[in-house]
């Protein structure tokens, strides 16, 4: 297999070319897909636009009929609604292919919550264009036919009945999406379940407004969107409490390094643990062996090595020591001036990293991974060595989690 086809491959990252190749291939498999779908489904394509037309044929006095105002209507409108057919029953392949080029970018925690929302969001989209079709069409076209003047006869262009189904459908179809979306902003940190829950009255009148946009004018089928629009940003906040309940969960749950074993802890154990070697923790004068083997500057003091949990507080304790004295911590006495006008002018810029720190801290307890690394990046190119280098700590622990 080639490199570009290797998603779980955790060797050196792809280059460009590679991911261009890959991008290609998954596109050559969408169009191919399309095409077999497509194929099997325009000799059928006058049953198909018959079975879309039903809700509208329904409803039409006795007598009359839909028409084709176009001379290439008759065949086009069938053909492009084959089309349309092909690409949504498609789907599900579609986005596992695009799934299977996005996914080795992503960590596992993330592909952990994307991958139910990628599932779940197919479903929605498909259970809003059916509640559109069997549930909203008939009482539009009812509506429609009713307020139809005296002496005017019904008779719907087949192009315009396609383009007016199409839009509602996709209108439907994104509208049963609010619950991923709502998900999708909690779990980035964007906002949480009660500030959602607080803007309730706003998105009853904006789910009204959206409805009275997106259908005809009619009460009923403005309606007929606006309601499930809240009911589905109601249950996207149910979701998103039982999201972050759960994270809140496993963050509680998670071992403390420094009583766990680890390596990297100074109080780990260097002998076998319960009489058995399978079980034994590697003590760190052996560690720094392996390690003088593979690296020559192992041992250089000034090389960045991960904190614990204790040295990381202590090293909090300290920046925030030296915020409020305003001393470098390891400064000369004949620089001891220099050093406390530069601490003065850097005092905002400290305090403002600082509370990035903190902040990182307080999302990552959250769960707010996503939220919690955009900080710590911005604490990477702002703040001074030492806060670089807790940075650089907390990373590593997600990226660890």
């Amino acid at each position: 297999m080639s490199p570009a086809k290797q998603p779980d491959d955790p060797g050196a990252e792809q280059p460009f070319v590679s991911h261009l190749i890959e991008l290609r291939d998954r596109l050559i498999r969408m169009s191919i897909a399309i095409l077999v779908v497509f194929l099997a489904l325009f000799p059928f394509a006058n049953e198909i636009y018959t079975f879309v037309a039903a809700p509208l044929m329904a409803q039409l006095p006795d007598g009359n009929t839909m028409i084709a105002t176009q001379v290439a209507a008759p065949f086009l409108t069938p053909f492009k609604l084959a089309l349309i057919a092909a690409i949504f029953l498609s789907m599900p392949f579609l986005l596992y292919q695009f799934w299977g080029f996005v996914a080795p970018g992503l960590y596992k925690h993330e592909k952990r919550l994307a991958t139910p929302l990628l599932i779940s969001s197919i479903i929605l989209f498909y259970v809003g264009v059916a509640f559109a079709f069997f549930v909203v069409f008939p009482l539009i076209f009812a509506f429609l036919s009713a307020s139809t003047p005296d002496g005017v006869a019904m008779m719907t262009d087949i192009s315009a009945y396609l383009d007016f189904v199409l839009a509602l459908f996709f209108a439907f179809g994104i509208a049963f999406e609010i619950p991923i979306a709502t998900i999708l902003l909690v779990a980035a940190g964007i906002t949480t379940p009660e500030a959602l829950a607080s803007k309730r009255p706003y998105v009853i009148v904006g789910a009204f407004v959206v409805g009275m946009l997106l259908t005809p004018p009619d009460v009923i089928s403005q309606t007929l969107l606006a309601v499930p629009m809240w009911l589905l940003f109601e249950l996207g906040i149910v979701l998103s409490k039982v999201l972050v309940r759960k994270r809140a969960n496993d963050t509680d749950e998670e071992p403390d390094p420094d009583a766990s074993g680890n390596a990297f802890s100074p109080a780990a154990p260097a002998g076998p643990v319960g009489g058995s070697t399978s079980g034994r923790v590697t003590p760190r004068s052996e560690m720094r062996e392996v390690g003088r083997d593979l690296d020559p500057h192992f041992d250089d003091p000034d090389r960045w090595q991960p904190l614990s949990e204790s040295e990381m507080e202590a090293e909090l304790d300290l920046i925030e020591a030296d915020e409020i004295t305003g001393a470098p911590r390891s400064s000369e006495s004949d620089a001891a001036p220099t050093l406390q006008a530069t601490a003065t002018e850097a005092a905002h810029a400290i305090n403002s990293v600082e509370e990035k720190i903190r902040r990182a801290n307080r999302l990552r307890e959250l769960g707010s991974t996503f939220a919690a690394r955009t900080v710590l990046y911005e604490v990477l190119e702002e703040g001074d060595p030492d806060q670089r280098r807790v940075a650089r700590n907390i990373l590593s622990q997600l990226d660890e989690a």
